[in-house]
């Protein structure tokens, strides 16, 4: 199975997005609870703050010296990895490749097909790339989701690449 799909057409810098290795990537969404938890959209100055602010109230509470807490939270994180099932945001990605001016619509090219969005809606799919911590292998590399789940149960599925009309 192929895991690397083309970002094409008029795009200023044609791309290639390689599925097999996002597992790595702090973007990733975990979809278990992505469509069942409260969406808001965060400042990223509230992330970095709250992220400080957690840490300084770690040492205050348990010192400097990282405690044995911090090994199991590693082991936790990789057991996540190992059983969740994982998407990321296809938005990054097409602002990278830089739409060329007047372009409206993306195409979701599949071995079954075609699907258009409108670009803006297309910037607010989800790639699913594992399922139950196991790539995407049958009919993958990654499944496109709404970005409201509603098509979480029949998702588009055998993804070969991204054009851009």
């Amino acid at each position: 199975m192929n895991t690397i799909m083309p970002i094409k057409g008029k795009v200023k810098f044609p791309i290639t997005l390689d599925a097999g290795v996002w597992i790595f990537d702090d973007r990733r969404i975990d979809l278990n609870t992505y469509f069942t938890e409260e969406k808001k959209d965060k400042d990223p100055d509230e992330i970095e703050f709250t992220v400080a602010s957690k840490h300084w109230d770690r040492v205050i509470k348990e010192g400097a010296v990282s405690p044995p807490t911090l090994k199991s939270e590693r082991q936790f994180e990789k057991v996540k990895v190992l059983t969740g099932s994982f998407g990321i945001a296809l938005k990054p990605f097409l602002e990278n490749a830089e739409p060329e001016p007047g372009t409206s619509e993306l195409v979701i090219e599949t071995s079954s097909g075609e699907f258009s969005v409108p670009l803006e809606e297309g910037k607010d799919l989800i790639l699913a790339f594992s399922k139950n911590g196991k790539p995407l292998r049958e009919d993958g590399p990654v499944h496109i989701l709404y970005p409201d789940g509603s098509n979480k149960e029949n998702p588009i599925k055998n993804v070969k690449g991204f054009r851009v009309q």
